[in-house]
């Protein structure tokens, strides 16, 4: 099946990135207001900076994707085409995998679990905002294909 034309996208109001970014501030505001502190550790500062930089590292991999094949990477915008290939063969959502890591990095890094366990909210408020809506849009535009590419990959891992 082709896709139909669109000049719509994915009706994604809230960059996902945005959404990240707010759930880490209210997480941070929270552990000053009321500290839930993670004992400090090396090996647990050094295991937040190796997973911020794996989830940077797999959002530059996976926009490059983007790049190669020509599609727009704002889910706000209109896709022509299904990304099933390298992270995408693994996660259809590596990019917003990575975001949720990431939380988790910073929330080591900072030794608060208020910011480490504001991964779950983010990962709510993406799935809710961004990826519910992303589906519809691409299981409309492609069909049968989005759904064979649904059965055969995880949402998340």
């Amino acid at each position: 099946m082709s896709p139909e034309p669109d000049k719509k996208g994915a009706a994604v109001k809230v960059p996902p990135p945005l959404i990240i970014l707010v759930v880490l501030l209210l997480a941070y505001a929270l552990d000053y207001v009321v500290p839930l502190r993670i004992p400090q550790s090396s090996v647990l500062d050094f295991a937040g900076y190796a997973l911020v930089g794996i989830s940077l590292l797999l959002i530059v991999i996976t926009s490059r994707s983007f790049r190669r094949l020509n599609i727009h990477i704002e889910p706000w915008k209109p896709t022509t085409k299904i990304i099933t290939t390298g992270f995408f063969g693994i996660s259809r959502n590596p990019i917003y995998l990575a975001l949720c890591a990431m939380c988790i990095g910073v929330g080591m890094i900072l030794h608060s679990w208020w910011v480490l366990f504001g991964a779950i909210p983010a990962a709510l408020l993406l799935y809710h905002f961004v990826i519910a809506r992303e589906e519809a849009y691409l299981e409309q535009k492609f069909g049968e294909a989005y759904v064979q590419y649904k059965a055969r990959v995880r949402r998340w891992l």
